[in-house]
């Protein structure tokens, strides 16, 4: 692939819901400019973009890949996105190397979920859009319908490329004198048309639609003629903001003669080459072999090999100017979302934003042993995908992995069982309950034991009652009854015994301990003694104290359309949950505050889905404790019972 300058490169990102087409358009641009010979198909899994075994499997895309098309003395870096709402991180990292999309439309299934959410994700980065209408080959389509429902849902922005009328007036409201000529019915000429229409795309107050079909080529080459008249080049962007080396704001240009600066927006795991860095070349020029600084790391980074990407091919990159995207191989400290800089010069761009997890499970090795195994495996796929979590719960002893839905974790763990030879099985995530006291005790925990020779004696007096911290210790001794040196081991006995309630085995919570009397032996007390003392009048006390179970209340935000919101409040109603409030949204929906138990929430991110057919999102975080209500404790009691027997 032959080296081209800023101001012959152009970024695109092809958004769009799963099995629009995306895939297969890049397939047909490559075919169109004579790169392949045959197009390859989705079905077949044979195509240039979807490389990936687990995608040809699978039949969809599960990562972005970058596909350059070659056309009349330019270069288009095509960022094709997968379609499912799981990977909505990679959909995020393709945005911060781009300067426009295309959003893809099914013509036959018209305006989707998908097509919402690209519009959405591209108005959020700012990006001039373009939709494409493809398959308008297949029978009973009507194209012009789908326009109509594109003008209706997303506004008079979106204009179709043949109608002129429609064009002229909206290339008008670009500028005060064009808008002027328009009314005085004046004709634009063809350079205040272009750049009227240049102006109009940059700014998103025009959206033009084009239509063909990837299938035939019908309509790609008008497509690749488009993008080339009207994305605005890299250097066009306004300048890349960032912090400099004083945490103070900085700002480049996409200039070939600033200093260099470059962003890290994708990692992919090749087994064959190792680590690869994508990455957007933002100001300078990257060269193998030069030295760069990766400034969130604040190490120097050696660049290795550094190659021109298409699909999984590679063609040696002997020099990348700003605005252009490359690979790089085996970076030792780079990850996504740093930036690789001038060391001189430095400057650190904004990392990737993705969305927290909104669905957890547990995992667990099908082969004892293996569990180190999951960690490390974990580990390095979280470089290549950072969107999921991996989290080690220490008080239910389980490794929790959070994602965006049950697609991603599927990928994750078959990927896990696939490249590192770890096979797990999916659980629910243990609920980390709590126990604590309604009433008070007043117990004794005498420890006497005389078995030849030096014996064992400790005794103590503790009240138990209920506290507002977490566990709180005094003592109230007098008169030499527990000698002062043997307090501490008093208390160490207790904060043990807190960690396994007599309930459920939970950590036991809000407690208050004093320790106000008790007896020694001059030669059989000792710290053991005494610590085996004080276990056996906490597991009394609780007990006498009127014990109860404590769960994780946790407060939700839900965003939704307005016409899900009975669903959506009676669906919290069945959960045990508590609506807060309502508070309508910019742009329409509403967002609705609540409260619910954790245990009524773990597949809450599926059910949402379902209900409000992908449209829902919500975010939940822990609120508080709150007693378990009384049915629901006694079989939580009883499961543990049983679990403890079986042991």
């Amino acid at each position: 692939m032959k080296g081209y300058t800023s101001n012959t490169i152009k970024n695109v990102a092809l958004l769009g819901h799963g099995g629009c087409g995306k895939t297969t358009i890049l397939e047909a641009a490559l075919l169109a400019t004579g790169v392949i010979s045959r197009l390859g198909r989705v079905e077949d899994g044979n195509t240039v973009s979807d490389y990936d075994k687990m995608e040809i499997e699978k039949g969809y895309s599960i990562s972005a890949s970058l596909v350059p098309v070659e056309y009349n003395k330019n270069k288009i870096n095509f960022v094709d996105t997968p379609g499912f709402f799981d990977f909505i991180g990679d959909v995020n990292s393709a945005l911060r190397a781009v300067e426009a999309c295309v959003v893809v439309v099914d013509a036959l299934a018209g305006i989707q979920v998908g097509t919402e959410k690209a519009w959405d994700s591209a108005k959020e980065y700012g990006l001039p859009k373009f939709f494409f209408i493809n398959k308008v080959d297949k029978e009973n389509v009507n194209t012009e319908q789908v326009i109509a429902d594109l003008k209706a849902k997303f506004g008079n922005s979106v204009v179709t490329q043949d109608d002129r009328d429609a064009l002229n007036e909206a290339i008008a409201e670009t500028d005060e004198a064009l808008l002027e000529k328009f009314f005085g019915g004046e004709a634009f000429t063809e350079d205040e048309f272009r750049k009227g229409l240049s102006s109009g795309i940059a700014s998103g107050d025009i959206v033009p639609v084009l239509s063909g079909s990837a299938m035939t080529g019908a309509g790609i080459k008008e497509l690749l003629d488009a993008l080339l008249q009207y994305v605005p080049g890299p250097a066009a962007h306004e300048p890349y903001e960032g912090t400099d080396a004083k945490d103070e704001k900085a700002v480049r240009a996409c200039d070939e003669a600033a200093p260099a600066s470059a962003f890290v927006f994708k990692t992919i795991a090749d087994p064959f080459v190792g680590k690869i860095s994508l990455i957007k070349v933002i100001s300078g020029k990257l060269t193998p072999g030069a030295e760069i600084y990766n400034a969130r790391a604040e190490k120097n980074e050696k660049l290795g090999s550094v190659f021109y990407l298409r699909g999984k091919t590679q063609s040696e990159a002997p020099s990348v100017p700003a605005g252009d995207i490359v690979a790089a191989s085996k970076l030792q400290f780079t990850q996504t979302g740093d930036t690789l800089c001038d060391k001189a010069h430095i400057i650190r761009y904004p990392a990737v934003s993705f969305p927290p997890p909104s669905l957890f499970v547990a995992v667990e090795p099908k082969v004892q042993g293996e569990e180190e195994k999951i960690s490390s495996g974990l580990h390095k796929l979280m470089e290549e995908d950072p969107s999921f979590v991996m989290e080690r719960n220490i008080e239910t002893h389980q490794t929790l992995l959070g994602g965006q839905g049950e697609i991603q974790i599927g990928i994750v763990t078959a990927k896990l069982k696939e490249k590192f030879g770890v096979d797990v099985e999916q659980k629910d995530p243990r609920v980390p309950y709590r126990e604590t006291i309604k009433g008070s005790s007043d117990v004794q925990g005498k420890h006497k034991k005389q078995s030849g020779g030096a014996g064992q004696y400790g005794d103590v007096h503790i009240r138990f009652s209920p506290s507002q911290e977490e566990f709180e210790f005094a003592e109230e001794l007098f008169g030499g009854s527990v000698p002062k040196n043997y307090v501490p081991a008093v208390e160490k006995g207790l904060r043990e015994c807190i960690e396994k309630g007599p309930l459920a085995g939970c950590k036991v919570v809000n407690v208050k301990a004093v320790l106000y009397d008790g007896s020694y032996h001059d030669v059989d007390s000792s710290e053991i003694a005494f610590k085996i003392a004080a276990a056996l009048a906490f597991k009394k006390g609780i007990v006498e104290a009127k014990p109860i179970l404590l769960e994780p209340i946790m407060h939700v935000e839900i965003w939704i359309p307005d016409e899900y919101m009975g669903d959506i409040m009676g669906d919290m109603n069945k959960r045990r949950g508590k609506i807060l409030g309502m508070e309508p949204q910019t742009g329409g929906g509403q967002k609705v505050l609540a409260e619910a138990p954790q245990a009524e929430m773990f597949k809450y991110a599926i059910l949402l889905r379902s209900m409000t057919q992908a449209r829902g999102s919500f975010t939940m975080r822990f609120a508080r404790y709150e007693e378990v209500p009384a049915h629901l404790s006694e079989k939580i009691i009883a499961a543990h019972k049983a679990e403890a027997d079986a042991e």
